[in-house]
C-alpha cells in the first residue's frame, strides 16, 4: 500500500469520465482544480463526475480548489513584442501612452508604488529578465537583461519585492464561494505572505459553514521568511516550486525544498511536493532520469504528496505519469525515509499515546496500527509520525474524513 498520495491537476487531457477512471485506478488521490484556468461551469460539472466515480469504484478521492491569488499580469497585445538585450520596455498602469517602442499594460496600479529603480522583474515564468531604471507617476521603464518574446496575459514575479496586494482577489472570493458550494475538501490559497492571510480565508469559510481544509502555498520569499507561522496555522502546505523557483536563487530552492519538508513533519502537517515532477512527460512517454531522482527524493524525504500540473491537466500521457509516480513511490517507500519525523513535536496525550503505539509497531515485525477516529485527528497524528513498516488502518464514520 503506498503511503505517499498522488495529486493529479484537472483538465481537457484529463476530464473525460473514462481518463478519470484510469487516474484513480493508477493511484490518484486527490484531483486538483486549477482556478486560474477553470471556469466555474466546468467546475459544476467535474465534481459531480468525479464523485460519483469515486463511489462506483469504492475509492476515496479528495477535490482540491486552487485560487489564482493576487497574481500580476500583463495586458493584452495586438502582437507580440520579440525583446532583445538592452531594448527599453515600459510598464503602463491605468492603459497611459508609452513614448517607447515597446511598452505593456499590466493590470495592478499600485506597481509604480511597489517596486523601485534596480528592482528585478521576471516576466513569463522567468524567461524575460527586466531591471528597473526608474519609475513616473504611471509607468516604469525597464531594460531587458534576458531576451524573449512577450505575449498577452503574462504573469509577472517581482523577486524580494513586498506587493501589497490582498491575499483573495474578488474572483478568488468567488472561486471560494463556489468550492464551498461545491464541498471541495481542500482549498489552497496562492502567495500565502503570512499568518493573517491564511486566517482570512479561514475566517471566510466559517462564515459560509465550510469544513474545507486550507493549504498555504509557498511561492515567495516573504512566504519562505515566515514559514514557521505561516506551517502553524495552515493545516496543510504546498511547496510550489514553479513561482518559488523565480522568486528564489534556483540553488536554493532544493534547500528551501527540504526545509518545509522537514519542519512540517516535526510540526506534524501535510506537506505537498508540487511542480515539473515529470515536465517532459507532457509530450513524452517516458520520464528523465533527473525526473525520476527528483520524485525519488521527495518521497525518500516523507512528503505526503506529490503533484502533476501539466502532465495531467494538458499533457498527453495523463495516466501513464500517474503510473510512473506509483511505481517510483512504492520502491522508494520500501527502502526507508530521511527520518524527519523522529523530531516530531508531541504537544498532548494523545500525540504521546500515539507515539507509544508508533515505538511498539515499530519493533515488531508485520505489525499493523489500527485507528478509529471521529475527525482524523487521530490518523494524522499517527501519519505524522511515519511507521517504519507498520500499515495504518485508520476507520471513520464520516465519508469527508474518509477523503
Amino acid at each position: 500500500m503506498r503511503k505517499t498520495k498522488i495529486i493529479c491537476t484537472l483538465g481537457p487531457a484529463s476530464e473525460k469520465p473514462e481518463t478519470l477512471r484510469q487516474l484513480v485506478d493508477e493511484g490518484a488521490n486527490v484531483f486538483r482544480l486549477n482556478m486560474s484556468h477553470a471556469q466555474h461551469e466546468w467546475v459544476r460539472e467535474i465534481v459531480p463526475r468525479i464523485r460519483a466515480i469515486a463511489q462506483e469504484l469504492g475509492r476515496a478521492v479528495a477535490i482540491l480548489m486552487d485560487t489564482q491569488g493576487p497574481a500580476i499580469r500583463t495586458g493584452n497585445l495586438k502582437t507580440e513584442l520579440h525583446l532583445k538585450p538592452g531594448d527599453i520596455l515600459e510598464f503602463t498602469v491605468r492603459r497611459a501612452k508609452s513614448e517607447e517602442a515597446y511598452s505593456v499594460d499590466v493590470n495592478y496600479d499600485g506597481l509604480i508604488n511597489d517596486i523601485n529603480e534596480g528592482d528585478t522583474v521576471l516576466v513569463d515564468n522567468g524567461v524575460i529578465h527586466l531591471l528597473v531604471l526608474e519609475k513616473r507617476e504611471n509607468r516604469i521603464r525597464c531594460k531587458v537583461i534576458t531576451p524573449g518574446t512577450l505575449g498577452s496575459r503574462r504573469h509577472i514575479n517581482l523577486p524580494g519585492v513586498r506587493v501589497n496586494l490582498p491575499p483573495l482577489t474578488q474572483k478568488d472570493l468567488e472561486d471560494v464561494a463556489l468550492g464551498v458550494e461545491m464541498d471541495v475538501d481542500f482549498i489552497a490559497l496562492s502567495f500565502v505572505r503570512q499568518r493573517s492571510d491564511l486566517e482570512e480565508l479561514r475566517k471566510l469559510l466559517a462564515q459560509k459553514g465550510s469544513k474545507a481544509q486550507v493549504m498555504a502555498k509557498v511561492e515567495d520569499q516573504s512566504a519562505v521568511r515566515l514559514i514557521h507561522e505561516i506551517i502553524a496555522s495552515a493545516d496543510a502546505i504546498m511547496v510550489a516550486r514553479g513561482d518559488l523557483g523565480i522568486e528564489c536563487p534556483i540553488e536554493e530552492l532544493p534547500i528551501i525544498q527540504r526545509k518545509i519538508v522537514k519542519l512540517c513533519a516535526r510540526l506534524g502537517k501535510p506537506v505537498v511536493v508540487a511542480t515539473h515532477m515529470l515536465e517532459s512527460m507532457i509530450h513524452n512517454p517516458l520520464p528523465t532520469r533527473a525526473e525520476i531522482t527528483d520524485v525519488a527524493n521527495a518521497v525518500f524525504e516523507q512528503a505526503d504528496a506529490i503533484m502533476l500540473s501539466g502532465e495531467t491537466s494538458l499533457g498527453d500521457y495523463p495516466v501513464e505519469c500517474v503510473r510512473v509516480l506509483n511505481r517510483v513511490a512504492l520502491r522508494i517507500e520500501r527502502s526507508g525515509g530521511a527520518g524527519y519525523a523522529k523530531a516530531a513535536v508531541l504537544e498532548d496525550a494523545r500525540q504521546k499515546t500515539v507515539a507509544s503505539a508508533v515505538v511498539l509497531a515499530n519493533s515488531l515485525p508485520r505489525a499493523k496500527i489500527i485507528v478509529f477516529t471521529r475527525h482524523g485527528t487521530m490518523g494524522r497524528n499517527t501519519s505524522n509520525l511515519r511507521p517504519e513498516h507498520a500499515t495504518i488502518f485508520a476507520f471513520t464514520a464520516s465519508e469527508e474524513v474518509r477523503r
